[in-house]
């Protein structure tokens, strides 16, 4: 009895979810979309970045020394009288990428950058994490991401700790925002 009693309820439901159907202003036609499964939509953005990070410029280097390369910034800061600008993230970040490729392919920006600032590429990554010189400035990267900015002085004091998200613009950055950043952080004098 309750077999037939559940192939009655969906025969009956079946049948009303017809009816409804025709019933609609369309007339029961129904419209057809492409789905597209969220894991493939997923899988072609993560192509694109990919094929975008290919690409790009890698400035990051895991190998190198990062704490020699920034007491010989601060030495080179010193005699011209620039600070420091340090664009921490790693090759594997599309945003640092994207960034350091935007400040280089801007000509407005570079020439701030080149005028103002030795700018340096600290790199976070597997192969090296830098966890000693990160922890100098107060570990921004776990803070806010990356890439972050740190701004130091000519003599190496930290000046300026940036987030990066305030510059972003759609898939990129707005040129606006970063000059009012180089501006705002350029030596006095």
């Amino acid at each position: 009895m309750k077999k037939i009693a559940i192939l009655a309820f969906l025969g009956l439901s079946i049948f009303a979810f017809s009816q409804d159907i025709k019933n609609l202003p369309d007339k029961g036609k129904q419209k057809t979309a492409l789905i597209v499964p969220t894991e493939q939509k997923e899988l072609e953005a993560k192509k694109k970045a990919a094929e975008e990070k290919a690409k790009l410029p890698k400035p990051y280097n895991p190998k190198a020394d990062a704490q020699a390369d920034i007491n010989k910034l601060v030495v080179q800061a010193q005699k011209e009288g620039k600070n420091i600008m340090i664009q921490a993230g790693g090759n594997w970040c599309i945003w640092c990428l994207r960034f350091n490729n935007f400040v280089q392919t801007t000509p407005e920006l570079k020439e701030m950058v080149d005028k103002n600032y030795l700018y340096y590429h600290l790199n976070y990554s597997p192969d090296n994490k830098n966890e000693k010189v990160f922890a100098q400035f107060d570990n921004p990267g776990e803070k806010f991401g990356y890439p972050v900015f740190i701004v130091l002085d000519k003599n190496g004091k930290m000046i300026k700790v940036q987030q990066s998200d305030v510059f972003e613009d759609g898939k990129g950055y707005s040129k606006e925002k970063v000059k009012v950043f180089f501006n705002t952080w350029a030596p006095k004098g």
